[in-house]
This record gives C-alpha cells, sequence and structure tokens, in this order.
C-alpha cells in the first residue's frame, strides 16, 4: 500500500509539471515563422499546457527571466555584443536590419537605404522605443541625428501595422519582415540599408538551472527544431525562391489600406 502511494504521489508530481503553464517573453520578432508555428505544434503534443506569451522589452524579460516569472526568452542580439552572464543562450535566425515600407512608398524605389534617405523627411521615421535592439541599432545607423518627423513605438508588429497604414518607414530584423502576411499580402515590402555589415540575432534564453520543469524544456527544443528547418537565415531561402514556411497565403496581392470597414 505505501508503494503505490508512493506511485500515485509520483504520477501526479509528474502530471503538474507537463500540465503547468509555460510563459514565453518576446520582443515580438520572427512572430509568424518561428513563434506561431512553435506554439501551434506544441499545443498539438502539450494539450495539458498553457502557453503565454507576453511582449516586453530585452531587459524585462531577462529580469523575468532571473526572477522565474518567464521560462524562455525570445530577444534580439546585435553580432558582436557581449551575452549576457546567468543565462543559456541558443541563436535561432540571423538576418540584417532592412527598411519595412509599404510598395508605393519613395524607398521602395531604391535598391538600398543610406541614413540620408531616411533622414530627408520624405516619410516618417517610426522607430522602436528606447530599450529595443532596434532602437540603438538605428541610433548607430544614424549617427546619433534624427529625422524631422518621427514616432515611437513597441515592437515590431506595432511598427509594420503603422507602416501599413502610412504612418512611415520603420527600421526592423529582416526575419521580423519576411514571411508576415502583410509581407505576403504585398501591403508590405522592404529594403536593405547601405549598412552591409551588421547581424541581428533572434536569441532563446533562459535561466541556468539545475532543473528544468518538461514542458519548458519541450517548448525550448521545439524552438530550436523550428530554427533549423528555417535554416537559420530567412532572407536567404527567399533570395533562393525556397518556401517561407509558417505563414499564409494571400488571395489579394495588391497593395491596399485598412479602413477599419467590415
Amino acid at each position: 500500500m505505501l508503494d503505490a502511494v508512493d506511485r500515485l504521489r509520483g504520477a501526479a508530481g509528474e502530471q503538474h509539471r507537463v500540465s503547468r503553464m509555460v510563459r514565453v517573453g518576446t520582443v515580438n520578432a520572427a512572430t509568424v515563422p518561428l513563434l506561431i508555428p512553435v506554439v501551434r505544434g506544441f499545443r498539438a503534443t502539450h494539450p495539458q499546457t498553457q502557453v503565454e506569451v507576453v511582449g516586453a522589452q530585452q531587459t524585462e524579460i531577462h529580469r523575468a527571466l532571473s526572477e522565474g516569472g518567464f521560462d524562455l526568452g525570445l530577444v534580439n542580439h546585435l553580432d558582436g555584443d557581449d551575452m549576457p552572464a546567468g543565462f543559456e543562450t541558443t541563436e535561432l535566425l540571423r538576418g540584417r536590419p532592412v527598411v519595412c515600407v509599404r510598395p508605393d512608398s519613395p524607398l521602395a524605389a531604391s535598391s538600398a537605404v543610406s541614413p540620408a534617405d531616411l533622414l530627408d523627411g520624405r516619410e516618417p521615421l517610426i522607430a522602436m522605443r528606447s530599450g529595443y535592439v532596434m532602437h540603438r541599432y538605428l541610433h548607430r545607423f544614424l549617427e546619433g541625428r534624427g529625422p524631422s518627423l518621427s514616432y515611437s513605438t513597441d515592437g515590431a508588429e506595432m511598427g509594420k501595422l503603422m507602416v501599413a497604414e502610412g504612418l512611415g518607414v520603420t527600421v526592423l530584423p529582416d526575419f521580423s519582415v519576411i514571411g508576415d502576411p502583410l509581407e505576403r499580402c504585398g501591403t508590405l515590402t522592404y529594403r536593405p540599408l547601405t549598412d552591409g555589415t551588421t547581424r541581428v540575432l533572434l536569441m532563446l534564453r533562459r535561466r541556468r538551472t539545475d532543473s528544468v520543469p518538461r514542458a519548458a524544456g519541450d517548448l525550448h527544443d521545439a524552438f530550436v527544431r523550428r530554427s533549423a528547418e528555417l535554416g537559420g537565415d530567412l532572407a536567404a531561402t527567399a533570395r533562393a525562391g525556397g518556401d517561407r514556411p509558417g505563414a499564409p497565403s494571400c488571395d489579394h496581392p495588391k497593395s491596399h489600406s485598412f479602413d477599419g470597414s467590415a
């Protein structure tokens, strides 16, 4: 009887570990090609586990990982930056900064966009708020200069929506634009910057610990497998004419704006 009780307790503890909530903090990069397919596939294999995805800045994600508030974190990282201590870090995707524009934007006619192009006032610049890696990168690319008219926002998803609505242009990693439904539908496009050396890395981080809940470990492994499927470089896949999995097709490839009507 005592052995049976011990087995029941062990089974209950294992079920608790499997069915717990997994919390993922993200800077909203590579949402469509990476995050959504991983969560969808994880849900199919872990129906008892709730996944909570929280958009946050990188410093907030690091703090929550350290305090146990997040199990996993998806953050951008500029190639050459020092790695923060206390985390296990896995590189998932490697890309370049690009300008995200509407197809009817004057910058869409450029083969590459320079700092002068972003500063000449033809289009307002939508920048990430201070605390995002892309805010730091843009400040460096523009050499500390600022455009005459600009907006600031949180995260790539809001930046892309603002561009789609004609409010301006924004600078993002290419893996945040390639495969996005708005890009697949022709509402958004992107152009490279004249800075051809900088690489933006999408990193998966978790706190170093001796005990990792099974669900969090399984989700971590799912992210790694998905990044391997994508080949680590979405832009290279697109240039080679390969598929960009994870993004839906669109029946209306022409550029359009949204007016809120049904």
